[in-house]
């Protein structure tokens, strides 16, 4: 993994969580920042990529930047080099940029989510999860939502001094604050940089209420505070669990952790007194949504309190991106899924309208919703259960503190 110390993302406005993206979509609003943040994306575009695929990466194309005016496309300069027998690209490296935002809370307004603020330590995901509803926001920092976003990280190294400082602004009232909305805080750049770990250190000082989604079981490393959280009712750890299929899961989500690792996350939690939530999203018709009954019975089985589920959504550049992978590697299968999810989506392959993007329409999307509803009341799964904001308490600045030893000297 390679660090850019030189490049710096500063300044780049207030961070856009992707249900805004969307809801601007649906107003026609194509770009929200300013002209001086659309100069600084300019210089981060990256030319697209052959639709082939690379070692450990989920998406296959790495499509222009939206807000560009140019794009550039393969060309072979005579030697054949994208012939068929050239196919075998080189592995992509993964690249760090530090991102200087002044805050770290991401306000959202949607009716469709249960949450109205966010914190998200990395901008990209090297998970690589091609499904990614996220990839579309690498757009606003100047990348491509292909394969840009899962290797052209962004990461927020104060990121847990900028969430106390807001905390302790005067009339901030806690709620749940989701950690994992946009891109997951446990994917592997966290093993060293460790900023979720800083972000759940404060929020336990602070006890305020905290919702996280990963599909790492890196998220045990934690699990001291985790408890700690839990013995006041203050955290729920959802488990995304797309598959039970250890192959399909491989070219759909290529560096997140098995499907059995996190069920046995999900296990470890529960045993610890942490209560754990499985997430079976996304649904994909005609490729994963035959698994929907056996992911809710084994997330049973490990423990878990609490089971959802979302269907696929592609807004933006994910319509390309999921289409090109899935030509790529399920051939067999493409138009038949591509089909089905036109049914759920009104005839288009995304619909972002409000109370239906996340459930979609027609008789596919309601059998799939009914089929759902059977099986998280028949394996117990509907503990959603409610966090504790009441015990939110600011504690005494360490500074503050000091200041006042020192003066009681004199």
């Amino acid at each position: 993994m390679r660090q850019d110390s030189c490049a710096e993302v500063t300044d780049l406005a207030r961070e856009l969580d992707p249900g805004e993206l969307e809801a601007l979509e649906r107003a026609g609003v194509p770009d929200p920042l300013p002209g001086a943040a659309r100069t600084r994306r300019a210089r981060g575009v990256s030319a697209e990529a052959p639709p082939r695929p690379r070692k450990g990466r989920g998406a296959t194309v790495n499509p222009p930047n939206r807000f560009e005016r140019q794009e550039a496309a393969p060309f072979d300069d005579g030697w054949n080099t994208l012939a068929a027998e050239f196919a075998e690209l080189p592995p992509l490296p993964t690249t760090l940029t530090r991102d200087s935002s002044r805050s770290v809370i991401a306000w959202n307004q949607s009716p469709d989510i249960g949450f109205d603020r966010a914190v998200n330590p990395y901008r990209g995901c090297e998970h690589g999860c091609v499904y990614c509803y996220a990839r579309p926001s690498h757009a606003y920092l100047g990348y491509s939502p292909g394969l840009d976003f899962e290797t052209r990280l962004l990461f927020k190294p104060d990121v847990a001094e900028l969430l106390e400082k807001e905390l302790r602004k005067s009339g901030y009232v806690a709620r749940t604050l989701a950690l994992g909305s946009n891109t997951d805080p446990y994917q592997p750049v966290e093993r060293t940089l460790k900023l979720t770990r800083a972000v759940l250190q404060v929020l336990d000082r602070f006890s305020h209420p905290v919702s996280i989604v990963t599909k790492s079981a890196g998220v045990l490393r934690d699990l001291d505070i985790l408890q700690s959280l839990a013995s006041r009712n203050l955290v729920r750890v959802h488990l995304s669990v797309t598959t039970l299929d250890t192959a399909l899961a491989r070219v759909m989500e290529p560096r997140a952790a098995a499907p059995a690792r996190r069920l046995q996350a999900v296990e470890a939690l529960s045993r610890a007194g942490v209560p754990a939530a499985v997430l079976a999203a996304p649904m994909i018709p005609g490729l994963n949504d035959a698994e929907l009954e056996r992911i809710l019975e084994a997330a049973s089985r490990a423990g878990a309190r609490y089971a959802g589920y979302i269907l696929l959504r592609l807004p933006n550049e994910l319509k390309a991106i999921f289409t090109a992978w899935l030509q790529q590697h399920f051939p067999d299968r493409a138009t038949r899924v591509l089909e089905l999810i036109r049914e759920t989506r009104g005839g288009a392959l995304n619909d972002s309208k409000f109370g239906q993007r996340f459930s979609g329409t027609g008789i596919y999307a309601d059998m799939l919703a009914r089929r759902f509803s059977r099986a998280a009341k028949q394996h117990g799964l509907l503990d959603r259960g409610e966090l504790d904001s009441a015990r939110f308490t600011v504690p005494a600045d360490a500074r503050q503190g000091l200041a006042a030893a020192q003066m009681s000297l004199f």
